[in-house]
């Protein structure tokens, strides 16, 4: 009776009503005149197909299924009640586990790596390290688990053109090399036996790339998402480079830009909820201007960085690499060195006083004003 209730509840939002979502009239008006008239008609179409069936824009058609689409799932998942303790959550959060950087001290201030289930975003400077950091983890989260990984698969969607096989190839080979001297040296049948499965060409064949030019490829590429994890169980990480790209350049309407990336997010909290996998995005920085110093920010505005539940933020100190841990629940803030080697992201030999990631602008009268990220 219990799961007949859930299967009615589900049914009944999809056959709601068109007109009873939050959208702008104009858009209901065309989508019911074009014959949109339930939850379920509109889903059976992607954006573009939309756009062309209802006489709408591509962004206007991205902003409907985002809406429709949510409010459907969470229409029919409010009569799922789990009762949890305490304790439950406790025991769910030590279990889920991370994934390593292979730099010991970000690991360390992290509490471990890259945890599952929460988003985590890599804010910094151009040629700072955050593709080669995206591709270390696309590498280390297939780590098996004997070996203190979590034997996942990786998920790299890339706006920037920024993937570079030739560099993922020799992350991997180091990577694969020192697990070989791990196994080498333990002697152990589980290790021995991992290692046979664990190559190159496996770890190459379990990243699933996706490239995204602008940010409705990027909206579109989000929302097959979830059909795509349900086939891919074993994605433990989805990699964003960059998150900041598509939806920094050709947007004339900010307040849709800003409606969408508050969808976007919360779309990317409910992926790393409901999959128990890591999300992770890069950002790019950018100038705000204050009344007596400018400082180096994360773009995309303040209301952003309130999706990412950890913010790690890299810059240039002189010719030295930091990280500095900006937001996370459960850490202390703190800056440590790292180094971009050959081998991939690694810990820095020489280490330096703490910095202030929020760095002040050298010269801000040379530096251009973006008012349009403070949305």
């Amino acid at each position: 009776m219990y799961c007949w209730s859930v299967w009615e509840s589900f049914f009944g939002s999809m056959q709601r009503d068109v007109g009873s979502f939050p959208l702008a009239p104009a858009l209901r008006v065309k989508l019911i005149a074009t014959g949109f008239r339930t939850v379920d008609t509109i889903l059976e179409f992607n954006a573009g197909e939309l756009s062309r069936e209802a006489g709408i824009t591509n962004e206007e058609a991205v902003e409907v299924l985002q809406i429709v689409k949510g409010e459907a799932q969470s229409s029919s998942s409010c009569q799922i009640i789990q009762k949890r303790t305490a304790l439950d959550l406790l025991v769910q959060e030590q279990s889920q586990g991370f994934i390593i950087t292979f730099c010991s001290a970000l690991d360390e201030i992290l509490g471990g790596g890259v945890p599952v289930a929460k988003v985590t975003e890599i804010c910094g400077a151009p040629g700072v390290g955050k593709t080669q950091l995206c591709m270390q983890l696309a590498v280390d989260v297939q780590i098996p688990e004997c070996f203190g990984g979590v034997a996942g698969e990786t998920v790299f969607i890339d706006t920037e053109c920024s993937f570079q096989l030739e560099r993922l190839m020799d992350i991997a080979n180091a990577c694969l090399l020192h697990c070989n001297l791990i196994a080498q040296g333990q002697q152990d049948e589980d290790h021995v036996k991992a290692m046979q499965t664990f190559t190159l060409n496996e770890i190459l064949s379990r990243i699933y790339y996706f490239s995204c030019h602008d940010y409705v490829e990027l909206l579109a590429q989000i929302n097959l998402l979830p059909d795509f994890l349900a086939n891919h169980p074993k994605v433990k990480v989805i990699l964003i480079d960059s998150i900041a790209f598509p939806f920094r350049h050709s947007f004339e309407d900010f307040s849709l830009r800003t409606r969408l990336l508050n969808g976007f997010g919360q779309q990317l909290i409910s992926l790393a909820h409901d999959h128990n996998l890591a999300v992770v995005l890069t950002n790019q920085m950018t100038t705000k201007i204050g009344p007596s110093e400018s400082k180096l920010v994360p773009a995309l505005g303040e209301s952003w960085g309130h999706v990412s539940t950890i913010r790690l933020i890299l810059n240039w100190k002189r010719k030295q690499r930091f990280a500095t841990l900006y937001k996370s629940p459960s850490q202390k803030k703190a800056t440590v060195p790292y180094e971009i080697t050959p081998q991939g992201f690694r810990d820095a030999e020489i280490a330096e006083p703490e910095v202030d990631a929020l760095i002040p602008a050298s010269n801000p009268r040379k530096r251009p004003r973006v008012e349009d990220d403070e949305v």
